[in-house]
This record gives structure tokens, sequence and C-alpha cells, in this order.
């Protein structure tokens, strides 16, 4: 089954093996959303490498627990998960908000960390005020109320012209998530601040943008990337916050390349 109770808490996965010695990568959702934002890329990636995606808390098919207080409860989630699988070595790719938790991830078990992909997300997201407006209106409205304007950040003018259908599903999965761990996980990010452990990252890392993200522009990944030491930083055109829906074959592409630069005798990566 694709549950497994950990931790007091029972996680929604997904895991898909490969052979080989490629280490797993963990891929970590975004607010608002569940597993399937990964289905285009798992799809596209099957058999190349060992693939874990998973419900957050408070999201998807995933409990909520004893609610979101911080960004530490997400990442003791993903620490028990990888620890659940047996995993040693792992690679992180986090986007938005799973950067935030990849980021904590890696500060609390750099050991266990082999390389990170950082997508659309920062070092430090948003403000106290801008997070608190944010709040405020779901606790009074709904998520609902925030619906159109999210999808405005998410996706590019282009999406919304040509794939309706797909626009209506993912702002279903938005209104639908529940709301304790939407407005928990809101809280978390608006206290979260990864400034000085950015500049402690020693393993390979990825920064990516969509060149028309409007909830982390371009500009804010570069800075995250401009932290961590040797940092690459790559721009996939196109696509708003949510590249491995909008642009899934431009996103795998940068995957498959960074796994392979982490292979024993390989370039440098940096």
């Amino acid at each position: 089954m694709p549950f497994v109770t950990i931790g007091g808490i029972t996680l929604h996965h997904r895991y898909v093996e490969a052979k080989g010695r490629t280490p797993p990568v963990v891929f970590i959702n975004s607010l608002g959303t569940d597993l399937r934002i990964w289905d285009e890329v798992v799809t596209l990636l099957a058999g190349e490498m060992p693939l874990l995606v998973y419900d957050k808390r408070g999201h998807g098919l995933s409990d909520n627990g004893n609610g979101v207080r911080s960004i530490d409860d997400h990442v003791d989630d993903l620490c028990a998960l990888v620890d659940h699988f047996g995993f040693d070595k792992i690679v992180l790719f986090g986007l938005s908000v799973g950067g935030m938790i990849a980021q904590g991830f890696h500060a609390r078990h750099p050991e266990r960390v082999e390389g990170l992909i950082l997508s659309d997300t920062a070092h430090k997201i948003g403000t106290a005020e801008s997070w608190n407006s944010r709040i405020a209106a779901v606790e009074r409205f709904g998520i609902d109320a925030i619906a159109d304007g999210v999808m405005k950040v998410w996706f590019t003018p282009d999406f919304h012209a040509a794939r309706a259908a797909d626009l209506a599903g993912c702002r279903n999965m938005l209104t639908r998530q529940a709301l304790p761990g939407y407005i928990g996980t809101c809280k978390a990010v608006r206290d979260a601040d990864f400034t000085e452990s950015a500049r402690c990252i020693a393993v390979p890392t990825l920064c990516i943008a969509g060149d028309r993200d409007g909830s982390t522009p371009p500009d804010l990944v570069r800075s995250l990337a401009d932290l961590i030491p040797g940092a690459r930083f790559e721009i996939i055109r196109n696509a708003g916050h949510i590249p491995c829906i909008e642009q899934p074959e431009a996103l795998v592409a940068l995957i498959r390349g960074f796994i392979a630069s982490l292979a024993p005798g390989a370039e440098t990566h940096g």
C-alpha cells in the first residue's frame, strides 16, 4: 500500500525502484499541491534512478498529525520517511516550500545528502505581512478565494490559454487541500529563514527557476544560488512556479544532467 505510519503520522507516498548505483531522488512538493504534480517527471525518469514522491504533512492524502508549527515538522517527516526506506545517501529535489524542507534536512543531516536540486524556492520566501495577509484571507474565505491569483503565478499565460483542463485540475487540487495543513505550512514558510544555513551547504547543488515564476522569481532563486558555494543556476523557459507540470521535459533534462554529474569520475559540478 502507498501509505506508511511513522512517528505517529500516516504519509502517502509512491516509490519507483530502479537498478544501478544511482542515489534515490526524493521529491518534495510545493504548498497546496500533492504528489501528483510529479506524475510526468516520474513517467519520464522511471527505471533510470530510484524515485520517491510523497504528500507532505497536511497535504494530499497524508495526515496533518499534531499540525504544522514550523518547517521542522516537515523535516521530521522527511527524515522518518528516508529512514523507513533505509536510504543511506539521497538526492533531494525540493519545489518551493519543498526546497526549504530540503535545506532543513541538509542542515540536520548533511552527511546523508548526495546533492540538492532546489526549484523555484529560496532561503527566505515572502514577508511576514504578505503571508499574514494570505493566512487571514484563507481563514476567512477559504482557499478558493485566492485560487485564481495563485494560478496566475503557478502557470504562464500560455498554459492558461492552451491547457484549460489541466489548469482546472490544478485549481481543484489546490482548493481541496485541507485548511489546517495549508495554513500551518503558510505559517511555517513565513517564519523560515535559511540564509545562514545555505552558506554552509557543501554538496553539489542545482538551483532552478521558471522564467515566468511570479511566486519565487528568477532573481530570488539566483540569490539562493549565490549563497551556496559552487551552486549552479538554471532557468527553464516558458514556465511559471510549477515547471514539473508546465515543462517536464526541460526539467527532466536538468535532473538527468545533475545526476550524471554525481557519478564517480564525473566532472566536478559547479
